[in-house]
């Protein structure tokens, strides 16, 4: 099989590889079709490492994933030959009491795409089990079916976030994940979303979206404009979706007393920020590592018009541009959403 792989830092190639899974009962033989380039993948790409997850070996790149089905194991009876879906990326051990908490997301052995040691699915097939496995309805394209993965992360947070009708939310980031929590964050009943970066693309990008409204805090007072709007009070959702160093001194700043923080971006390093602000308010700190059982919450807002990610995606690169799609990843242009490889 044809596959992208991270031979090392900064070498990306597309060569053979075996097909990643192993054929069982209950899985499913899948032709992928579109894979977005997701932040870790860059990382990987760039720097070969995500804090404690090295790329030591040539690893296939690759999580954000839709396809058609091309073979079902003989207990299999959702899904048949002929199927788009999409796949979610992580494969927890059932067994593990993470798992029968519902919080498989959290368990210690979950077996992640692209995540040193593990091959992504960035290859002309993959084989993944059915249950992990989500079929697209009829006005979901595979494109869009590739964009679940991310838009699973915003709901996570909005979740966390125990949103009630009427909330206001400030997200701080405009990246891709930012706009999904800003999205998630309107889904789940907040009536107006703030969302801040210095990159005046990525805002035009969310304040394209009815309810999104952007702050540039290169030009701008961000907290005087969310404290104005809320005559004072702040903001009942706080999500940071940024990662970057800097803003985490300050996230504690827009919410209003008894609100709801939510720390989604992940920084490199260990960053600072002050615990007496989050107990002056009595925040609520939440936090999201991943997703768990939103892939099928997702695909129905997606489907239901309610979220609309299609004009997220930037680019679309075909499969034997690959290298050059990573390459234009790697330059984080800031009218660059997501970019997308079609296989």
């Amino acid at each position: 099989m044809k596959a992208v792989v991270l031979e090392k830092k900064d070498r990306i190639a597309v060569r053979d590889m075996p097909i990643v899974g192993t054929m069982g009962p209950d899985s499913v033989r899948i032709a992928v079709r579109n894979v977005g380039i997701c932040g870790s993948d860059v990382h990987y790409y760039t720097h070969g490492r995500i804090g404690p997850y090295v790329v030591n070996a040539p690893m296939i790149l690759g999580h954000e994933a839709s396809g058609v089905v091309l073979e079902t194991g003989a207990n299999v009876k959702n899904l048949k030959a002929g199927d788009r879906v999409c796949m979610e990326p992580g494969i927890p051990d059932a067994k593990s009491k993470a798992s029968k908490l519902g919080l498989y997301n959290l368990d210690p052995g979950v077996v992640f795409w692209a995540t040193p040691p593990v091959h992504g699915c960035l290859i002309e097939e993959v084989i993944h089990p059915a249950e992990y496995t989500f079929k697209l309805p009829e006005n979901v394209s595979l494109a869009e079916g590739a964009m679940i993965e991310p838009l699973a992360i915003g709901m996570q947070a909005a979740k966390k976030a125990r949103i009630a009708p009427g909330d206001v939310a400030v997200v701080l980031g405009a990246g891709t994940i930012g706009i999904m929590c800003a999205l998630s964050a309107l889904a789940g009943g907040c009536s107006r979303v703030f969302i801040t970066d210095n990159k005046a693309e990525k805002l035009a990008i969310a304040g394209g979206y009815p309810g999104v409204t952007p702050i540039d805090i290169g030009e701008k007072d961000a907290l005087g404009k969310v404290m104005a709007a809320t005559g004072g009070w702040g903001a009942e959702v706080v999500i940071e979706a940024s990662g970057a160093p800097q803003v985490y001194p300050g996230f504690a700043d827009y919410a209003c007393p008894g609100g709801k923080a939510v720390l989604v971006g992940i920084p490199i390093d260990p960053v600072p920020f002050d615990i007496t602000k989050i107990q002056g308010k009595e925040l609520d700190l939440a936090s999201v590592f991943r997703y768990a059982n939103m892939y099928d919450r997702a695909i129905n807002l997606v489907s239901s018009g309610k979220i609309d990610v299609k004009r997220l995606i930037s680019k679309v690169y075909p499969f034997d541009q690959a290298v050059a799609a990573f390459e234009h990843a790697a330059r984080l242009e800031p009218d660059i959403v997501k970019i997308q490889i079609e296989l």
